[in-house]
């Protein structure tokens, strides 16, 4: 018996269960398994990605990484599961589109193994019972979310999607209850009860909307329409058309469907059901022996019939009439659960086939308002058999009356509170229900139930010859006000005035109901404390339809508080926060038609607030794969700040995690722009390679080291490209960001030093898988822009590549300059001479093309306008000293450098292209970072610079402007300060200074101002390098002429101090060569 107790489950919660003793009466009770039953409907934990496993194929990879990350993934799976010496947990595979039948989706599929090692080290076994129960309550929100999916696809209605999220609360609620068969300690035990009592009032909470706005309206057939009317027809057709009782009806069957639910659970769980009784077991054998010895009592009945006691003023024994009180608790519990059928048969098992007749009048028809009901019935014309003869609705008040006052003798003489309130529930008679009442659930359903039938009786009481006449007497009081005592009683006495009895008890009002389920006056403590809980605070506000003020509740709940502003940290009860964001969303396509405008303002922007919330939730817990479905529903300019800021943080993630986020945006999303309202893929993408150029903010109180971090932050440009490269390559078309990033990395790395430009190489490794497409594939776009962009990304591979090769070289040369020359190796020697050549062959190959050279426009990309058009650059950078250090700026350097700028050019071009005022070439200190200054220069666009063709490909007069400050060599400012781009666009903007579409041009032509002469003067320091160890280059002199032509223009690129550095170069190579020459005559 002991051990029996033990394994059996854990306690029941009264409120929930309406559980009693565990051996009660003559309940039967399974046979003593270990497994529960439970074990077959345990919730799975989806995991994965839907697009990559379909059940009928796995797709492939849309990049080589992802697929390295799969095997490194599934390895580290494998050790694990085979280091801790356990199966693996299953699981299944979160897809896309969930299967449905006509029924809907299926039940909670198994996924959970409650099954644990015996005799394992008590802390693992804590462990294991921690993520069991973590598992269990996060299987909802990859559930919830398949579900919610499949209904925006239209696979699922939004009622059937309610009463799926009713279902799945209830079968997560049930399996964390009892679908583990392991021991917990007392505080796990105590919690996991707690969770699932949670998830049940969820359900209820579901259940209820779907009872109020998804159950629909009901028509009542014509066939069932009888001539002469019935009672009950009159009374279903009254309901149906009155909100008041509708709305009354619904929650009544809304409560009695939670209790019969609840009932079906203690009957799975225990194996018992309350009501299970051997036959005659209530005909009073304790009486029937005391009364067989002839005894005499006065206190007893002398008759067992079932009047006895009211005719008799006497009692039964105490053993009887505690039987009674036990069966009738049960009669009270069924009917609570709106199962009077099961109630009547009760009493008739039991022996008191008379008590199921005072319950079922009419020969058992059921007499509930509801269509239901009518359609149950048929054509059964028993009761208007009846009613022709003694008058419509007549038997209904007779029987009413005799059941309000077997309530009130019963009350009065203490027979017993249940049996009182067996009858009062047919009566609504409210006084003698509420004290056994001790639950919010069970109140609110007396009211609610006594409300409805009162409404019923009172157009039942319209119906009788002369009732309307006759309610006039007491309209005072059916309007809610008082009237005088003496008419009051002459007016309650008999059935004729039914149901004046019970009028004062009833609320007016729906409100009023629920302000007496709050009153302590009434009720029971317990129903008052339960209205505050967040659950019935949510189904009261349902049921007077206050939907903004739910909103509001719900936001007050899970928001942050006043100190802590931060939208992006997930607060409250994670499960009242996907609950939250579900009702929303559901709710939104529910009222569609009905919402006015205060009313849609509200939904949208507190259920907005609320769906952002519960996204960043699953974004926190790793859930990526989820946050599209609840993304798309956010308003257009909070799911584009959702997915940037999800990607900024994950930017230094897995590429796992990444493409998970990715998919989530792809998937859910459309591609391109279309509707205002609603985000797309390509808005979120720009956005974030947007976001990721902006200065960070910054306030730095020492210059060392300064510019490196600045540097640095161009690999976190660099990172953000990665969302570009998740696309299969053939869909690859947005290189125009790529190509920005490359620009702005250009004019960072042209310093002589070994160590890579980590942005621009970073970048590049993100897209070597696409640049190994055919040119075939690259350009095999018909839009203009696209092939430009493509075009211009294989130049910058091809700069790179040069860039990369004389890095090499340099380092290859500093490790030999450590090396004393003697000892030095002939291998070492002849390693750094092929990485010479090697880099003065990439280089003077990229240099002399020709018919496509490098960084050139097509020259059909041309600006034609006939309204004056002007140019403008704006540029975010650093003042660098020669030594690397940054400077920190302030209002006289900025006017100095301002000044400079204008210097940079004739006076002549300052009047022509009006760059003579301080709206046109401003130098301000940036507010986000105190060592960065923002640069605009503006002029007006002529023919050839902004205006038709430009041959020169070198930027214009703004190109010529701010070379001088990237090369360092700005007159009337500081020898040898350089600026240190962090952010560099060129725009068209009209005379209102409004900005019209980028000005491409200048910044390649200013790209190829300072890359090209630097890229030369790189290959004539190699070939310097290259004749000094013996080793004269042959493509030199080729070189030189590249440089002298004038159809290349590369001339016309190198400022004053660069022309002088390459001239010495030419220098120092032919005194070396003289050398080398005069070396080999005197050999020879």
């Amino acid at each position: 018996m002991d051990v029996e107790m033990e394994t059996s489950p854990g306690n029941f919660d009264p409120e929930d269960l309406s559980i009693r003793e565990k051996f009660r009466r003559y309940g039967k009770r399974q046979s003593g398994s270990s497994i529960s039953p439970y074990q077959e409907n345990s919730v799975p934990k989806y995991s994965g990605t839907r697009l990559l496993f379909d059940e009928q194929s796995i797709q492939r990879q849309p990049n080589a990484a992802l697929f390295l990350e799969d095997i490194k993934l599934e390895v580290e799976s494998f050790e694990a599961d085979h280091s801790e010496g356990t199966p693996a947990r299953a699981q299944s595979a979160f897809k896309r589109r969930p299967s449905i039948d006509s029924h809907g989706i299926s039940d909670v599929d198994a996924g959970i193994d409650p099954i644990r090692r015996v005799g394992s080290h008590s802390l693992k076994s804590c462990k294991h019972e921690d993520d069991l129960l973590a598992d269990a309550g996060e299987a909802t929100f990859a559930l919830f979310a398949s579900l919610l999916d499949s209904a925006f696809q239209g696979l699922l209605s939004i009622p059937d999607l309610i009463l799926q999220f009713e279902t799945s609360s209830r079968n997560v609620s049930e399996s964390i209850r009892y679908g583990s068969t392991t021991w917990h300690r007392v505080v796990e035990d105590k919690l996991m009860r707690q969770k699932a009592l949670l998830l049940l009032d969820e359900a209820a909470s579901w259940s209820l909307l779907w009872h109020l706005y998804g159950k629909g309206n009901e028509e009542l057939p014509e066939e069932l329409i009888l001539s002469p009317t019935t009672s009950h027809l009159e009374a279903c057709q009254f309901v149906a058309n009155d909100h008041a009782a509708q709305l009354c009806l619904r929650i009544v069957q809304w409560l009695e469907g939670l209790a019969s639910k609840a009932l079906d659970l203690e009957n799975k769980v225990r194996g018992s059901h309350v009501g299970t009784y051997l036959p005659s077991s209530g005909i009073w054998h304790h009486t029937q022996r005391f009364l067989k010895k002839g005894v005499s009592n006065s206190s007893t009945v002398h008759h067992l019939d079932f009047d006895a006691s009211t005719r008799e003023h006497a009692t039964l024994l105490p053993d009887d009439k505690k039987q009674d009180e036990s069966l009738l608790e049960d009669v009270w519990t069924l009917l609570r659960s709106g199962r009077l059928e099961e109630a009547c048969d009760l009493c008739r098992s039991a022996g008191q086939p008379w008590r199921a007749a005072t319950l079922c009048p009419f020969g058992g028809l059921d007499q509930f308002p509801s269509i239901e009901s009518l359609v149950k019935n048929g054509k059964n014309r028993t009761l208007q058999a009846i009613e022709l003869e003694s008058g419509i609705g007549n038997q209904w008040r007779l029987w009413k009356w005799a059941c309000y006052c077997a309530s009130e003798r019963i009350s009065e003489q203490d027979g017993g509170k249940y049996e009182a309130a067996v009858y009062a529930a047919q009566c609504s008679n409210l006084k003698c229900m509420l004290p056994i009442c001790t639950n919010w659930e069970s109140a609110c359903w007396a009211m609610a139930k006594s409300w409805l039938d009162v409404q019923v009786d009172l157009e039942l009481a319209r119906l009788r010859p002369g009732g309307i006449d006759h309610l006039k007497n007491y309209g005072d009081i059916v309007d809610g006000s008082s009237g005088d005592g003496e008419s009051e009683s002459q007016l309650s006495v008999g059935p004729e005035n039914w149901p004046f009895q019970v009028l004062n008890q009833q609320p007016r009002q729906l409100s009023a109901l629920l302000q007496k389920l709050h009153s302590g006056d009434t009720v029971h403590e317990a129903v008052t404390r339960g209205c505050k809980e967040q659950h019935r605070q949510i189904e009261m506000n349902l049921m007077v339809g206050d939907i903004p003020h739910l909103m509001d509740l719900l936001w007050s709940w899970i928001s942050p508080s006043e100190g802590d502003q931060n939208v992006f940290r997930p607060y409250g009860d994670p499960q009242m926060i996907r609950f939250g964001a579900h009702l929303v969303l559901v709710l939104r396509y529910l009222l569609a038609d009905q919402m006015k405008d205060a009313f849609r303002e509200k939904i949208t922007v507190v259920g907005d607030l609320i769906v952002h919330m519960y996204a960043m939730y699953l974004f926190s817990k790793q859930h990526e794969e989820l946050v599209g479905i609840y993304a798309s529903q956010l308003a257009r300019h909070r799911c584009i700040e959702l997915f940037v800021h999800m990607m900024e943080l994950r930017l230094n993630a897995s590429v796992h995690v990444k493409h998970k986020i990715f998919l989530s945006a792809i998937e859910y999303l459309p591609f391109s722009p279309g509707d205002t309202s609603k985000a797309s893929f390509e808005e979120i993408i720009d956005s974030v390679l947007s976001r990721s150029r902006e200065i960070k903010l910054g306030k730095f109180d020492k210059s060392s080291d300064v510019a490196e971090q600045h540097r640095l932050q161009s690999l976190q440009k660099a990172m953000a490209i990665q969302w570009l490269c998740f696309t299969p390559p053939s869909t690859i078309t947005d290189a125009k960001a790529c190509n920005i990033l490359f620009r702005e990395f250009s004019l960072i790395s042209m310093w002589r030093v070994p160590a890579m430009p980590i942005g621009a190489h970073t970048l590049l490794s993100f897209l070597a898988e696409p640049l190994k497409q055919p040119p075939e594939t690259l350009y095999s776009f018909e839009e203009y822009n696209v092939v430009e962009s493509l075009k211009e990304f294989q130049d910058w591979s091809e700069y790179y590549s040069c860039d990369a090769t004389y890095r090499n070289w340099l380092k290859i040369e500093s490790e030999i300059a450590e090396v004393p020359p003697l000892e030095l190796s002939l291998e070492e020697k002849q390693r750094a001479i092929a990485a010479a050549n090697e880099t003065l062959d990439s280089s003077v190959m990229l240099l002399l093309r020709k018919e496509n050279p490098w960084l050139v426009s097509d020259e059909n990309n041309v600006y034609e306008s006939t309204e004056p058009v002007f140019l403008e650059l704006h540029a975010t950078a650093m003042l660098c000293l020669p030594s690397g250090d940054c400077m920190c700026p302030d209002a006289t350097m900025c006017t100095t450098l301002m000044s400079a700028l204008y210097s940079s050019v004739s006076e002549e071009i300052v009047l022509s292209r009006q760059l003579m005022d301080s709206r046109w070439v401003n130098v301000t200190i940036s507010p986000r970072d105190n060592y960065c200054i923002e640069v605009v220069v503006r002029c007006l666009a002529v023919e050839g610079d902004g205006l038709g063709s430009h041959q020169l490909c070198d930027g214009g007069v703004i190109g010529t402007v701010m070379a001088a400050g990237f090369k360092g060599e700005l007159a009337r400012f500081q020898a040898g300060v350089t600026l240190e781009i962090s952010r560099l666009d060129a725009w068209y903007s009209s005379n209102d200074a409004s900005l019209e579409g980028p000005a491409t041009y200048i910044v390649q032509g200013l790209c190829r101002r300072c890359c090209l002469p630097e890229l030369i003067l790189r290959c004539m320091q190699v070939s310097v390098s290259l004749v000094q160890s013996s080793d004269p280059p042959e493509n030199h002199d080729e070189l030189i002429e590249l440089v002298a032509c004038p159809e290349t223009g590369f001339l016309h690129l190198f400022s004053q101090h660069q022309l002088q550095e390459f001239l010495l170069l030419e220098r120092e190579y032919s005194i070396y060569k003289m050398e080398l020459q005069e070396k080999t005559l005197i050999e020879s």
